[in-house]
């Protein structure tokens, strides 16, 4: 057993790349199950990246502790006409490598958000024209009124435009064909840690910007990153002092890590809505043994699959309770809910086989299904239980749960038949999921992670309607027509939302967010 013990210790000292046990006082050693894809910002719309690139760059509006807008690179905006706000820009302020930042940097950044390889396209889609009126002042002007546009922009960070020229970064690296440039392993922000070196998934590791413009309330000088798949080795490394954070807890672990003398659980319900998508655009569906035609495009299908699964089984046995089951695209928190329409389709296997049989497939069906492995609370339970839920009906799915490090470029290449995806709206309002989500895809960024390419052009309209409506009544009441379409549709198979847990030393005092984002200038180690 001590000979057990120190082989676990030594791995785990090997894995957070520490020589021994008593790491600087404020380095704070943050462990996830999965990495930061790329330390590209632009090249990935997914919040673990997000999260750990946005202490290096930062975007004109940022947020506050709560959530609500605060000013970030721009420190004022307002509107001079329905569909042009004004951006005064902070000044002062240095990218990493002391190059100044500019208008310059702000025309280059959202302009490099609508090239190929963005995954942020969704984010400025609606955007007709950004103009730089002197150094420190820009005009945005979109194709319609967009009341939300401040929102919409917390989630574009600025890059340099000098830095990326002379690097050869001038476009994303695009996630989905797997090409790499100087801005997936090197960064130069403005933001409050700089990047001193980057190990992808292995380590990676962040100090305190001493140049910040800003004030950052927290003592960290440096912030090691490292990813630990595996929960069990990840929650031994908590309870033994190897990590001082760390994301997520299993539900399972929670009560162990509350019981620790060291450690707690920070829980809380997370903005995210986790769900299945289906390809609905193919005439023939791929990775399934159904040839000539796709089941999906049918209704009754989609239907059938909503109501064989057994959302309280999974929130019970797989979730140990720590999820919300939602009938929805968004959940509480996020602007635009509507609570009274949170009524999910009930579980009935026996009309989800009645459902295949009408749509012709009185025997069920095969097809694969895609899932990430290390993304999600219990991601690969959920799709397994999922898979035994829809075995009852006759649908034999084949899983293919991955990293997600390659699941996300198949998924994006929308290289699949059946999958899950989570979302939090960047934007907290329902215009976000409408936009991203639910509208058909076109090439300049609406729909792109409506990767099944559901489609209804009623939809679209009304969430264009919802993008410049500023009476919030009559801006919920289309929001709901929106939804209910949707739902009447069967467009998405929606399953719950997920709790937050973060695992955290009781020496880390830090402030955990219902986005999941983790600003490391908020991170105080206590003596």
């Amino acid at each position: 057993m001590i000979f057990n013990m120190k082989l676990l210790q030594a791995a785990l000292l090997a894995a957070l790349g520490v020589a021994s046990l008593g790491a600087g006082a404020q380095t704070v050693r943050i462990a996830n199950q999965g990495d930061s894809l790329s330390m590209d910002p632009h090249s990935l719309n997914e919040s673990l990246q997000l999260s750990v690139t946005g202490n290096v760059y930062e975007p004109l509006v940022g947020r506050n502790k709560d959530l609500s807008v605060a000013p970030g690179l721009a420190t004022s905006w307002k509107q001079t006409s329905p569909t042009v706000w004004r951006f005064e820009l902070r000044k002062g302020v240095q990218f990493h490598d002391g190059t100044p930042f500019t208008a310059d940097d702000v025309l280059f950044s959202m302009a490099r958000t609508q090239v190929e390889g963005s995954d942020m396209k969704s984010y400025t889609n609606d955007v007709k024209e950004v103009r730089k009126v002197n150094d420190h002042v820009v005009e945005i002007e979109t194709k319609a009124p967009f009341p939300i546009l401040p929102d919409v922009l917390t989630g574009v960070y600025i890059m340099s435009k000098k830095w990326c020229e002379t690097n050869q970064a001038q476009r994303p690296v695009d996630r989905r064909k797997g090409i790499e440039n100087a801005a997936s392993f090197r960064a130069n922000g403005t933001g409050p840690f700089r990047l001193r070196e980057r190990q992808p998934n292995v380590r990676t590791t962040f100090v305190r910007n001493g140049n910040y413009w800003g004030k950052i309330e927290g003592n960290a000088q440096e912030v090691i990153f490292t990813p630990i798949g595996n929960d069990a080795t990840r929650v031994a490394a908590l309870l033994s002092g190897e990590i001082d954070v760390m994301e997520p807890v299993p539900v399972q672990d929670i009560d162990r890590v509350n019981g620790s003398p060291n450690t707690k659980a920070l829980v809380a319900p997370e903005l995210r809505t986790i769900f299945l998508g289906m390809d609905q655009k193919r005439d023939e569906l791929q990775f399934s043994n159904v040839k000539g035609k796709n089941p999906f495009k049918d209704k009754r299908v989609r239907q059938a699959f909503y109501q064989s699964i057994d959302i309280e089984g999974i929130k019970k046995t797989v979730m140990r309770g720590a999820s919300n089951p939602t009938a929805l695209m968004v959940g509480p928190g996020i602007n635009g809910f509507q609570a009274e329409m949170n009524k999910r389709l009930p579980y009935d296997p026996d009309a989800a086989k009645k459902l295949l049989a009408d749509a012709g497939y009185p025997n069920g069906f095969e097809v694969a299904m895609n899932c990430p492995n290390d993304r999600y609370v219990n991601d690969a339970r959920i799709c397994q239980a999922v898979a035994a839920n829809l075995s009852r009906i006759g649908v034999k799915i084949n899983l293919a749960a991955e990293t997600k490090g390659t699941y996300f470029p198949k998924i994006l290449r929308r290289d699949t038949s059946f999958y899950m995806l989570g979302w939090t709206p960047a934007t907290y309002d329902a215009h976000n999921a409408l936009n991203a989500l639910m509208a058909c895809p076109d090439d300049k960024g609406t729909g792109q992670f409506n990767l099944g390419s559901y489609c209804n052009p009623k939809v679209d309209q009304l969430t264009k309607s919802v993008q410049s409506e500023t009476d919030k009544a009559k801006r919920n009441a289309l929001i709901k027509e929106a939804f209910e379409i949707h739902a009447a549709d069967i467009g998405h198979l929606p399953l719950h939302q997920q709790a937050l847990a973060w695992g955290v030393s009781k020496k880390i005092k830090l402030v955990q967010m219902g986005d999941n984002y983790m600003p490391f200038k908020w991170i105080t180690v206590q003596k």
